[in-house]
């Protein structure tokens, strides 16, 4: 660039005070809401031609490395990636006369969300995030930019799909122990029981776990966590289906048992769902993941490295 562009640049770019997104104090949106706001762009001195715009984007990405040929004798890895756009929509602002005064300007906006779009979702193999964007342009230089992270609920599902799975849900293990320093044989069995299977974000799950201990010694606590499993759907760079499984953890919650040898006990907990959260659904609901959950108590057999669990598919559905 010419010293006279870098000149002209320069007087451009400072041409802006300040630019601002003003949203509503909304903590999450739900799809097929709405989004109104403003934005606020203050100007040290007059703008001929700009450009003001507001974009609304929500997009889905994914990655992960995997071993290109487990039979190699040389380790080759590979990244699987796939990518997507949930929403993209633009309001450009009509300036009149084509130019604007020094001061402060504001242009209301709004968007409607799509009514099928999926749940903000981070993992450490992939994301679904939406954001709003302010910019101000002059002479297709980017004078000022403004971003705005959005919490969006996805509430698209086909509900017929879990008509089925309104009754009570009970799921019971049975584990067996052996106590070799004393040659007795014993077990536990734990039972989880829910009145229903299927919860929306923001639900308190409630649930008994009766806990049968025909042991000698203690069954100390139980942990439960809420575990959402994900399906990844990515590509490999010569185009080939890749497909990857991995699951995190929700909410937990840790409750002292106490049950004493021979004895039976029932306990009664609650683990609040947060919001947003991805709702089940399929890859081809959501076109790069899959989502799916299960509401799981474990609990550490004492004098022993015997670990009994229990897995209860939870529907979260909205």
């Amino acid at each position: 660039q010419t010293p006279a562009a870098v000149s002209t640049l320069t007087s451009l770019m400072s041409t802006v005070r300040a630019i601002n997104l003003v949203l509503p104090e909304t903590e999450v949106y739900l799809a097929s809401s709405i989004i109104d706001g403003q934005l606020v762009l203050n100007l040290r001195s007059t703008l001929v031609d700009p450009v003001v715009k507001v974009e609304l984007v929500g997009r889905g990405y994914l990655r992960w490395l995997e071993e290109e040929n487990p039979e190699w004798d040389y380790e080759k890895t590979t990244a699987c990636t796939n990518q997507v756009v949930y929403v993209s929509k633009t309001q450009n602002f009509h300036i009149k006369d084509g130019w604007l005064d020094s001061g402060v300007h504001t242009f209301d906006f709004h968007f409607t969300f799509p009514p099928n779009i999926p749940s903000t979702f981070a993992s450490k193999i992939g994301c679904i995030s939406y954001f709003v964007q302010g910019t101000c342009c002059s002479s297709q230089v980017v004078l000022a930019k403004e971003e705005r992270c959005l919490l969006l609920q996805g509430t698209a599902a086909d509900r017929r799909r879990h008509t089925k799975d309104t009754a009570p849900l009970v799921v019971e293990v049975r584990k067996d122990v052996v106590y070799f320093c004393c040659f007795r044989r014993g077990f536990v069995t734990l039972r989880i029981s829910l009145e229903k299977s299927i919860f929306c974000p923001g639900d308190t799950i409630v649930f008994m776990t009766d806990i049968a201990n025909r042991t000698c010694k203690y069954v100390r606590k139980v942990i439960f966590a809420l575990h959402c499993i994900v399906l990844y759907r990515g590509f490999s760079r010569k185009g080939e289906p890749r497909y990857l499984e991995d699951q995190s953890e929700v909410t937990r919650l840790e409750s002292r048992t106490d049950t004493a040898p021979f004895e039976a006990m029932r306990v009664t907990s609650a683990l609040v769902l947060p919001k947003p959260m991805p709702i089940t659904s399929t890859l081809t609901e959501n076109k790069i993941m899959a989502f799916r959950y299960e509401l799981v108590g474990t609990s550490d057999l004492p004098c022993t490295t015997s670990t009994i669990v229990v897995r209860v598919p939870i529907i979260i559905a909205a």
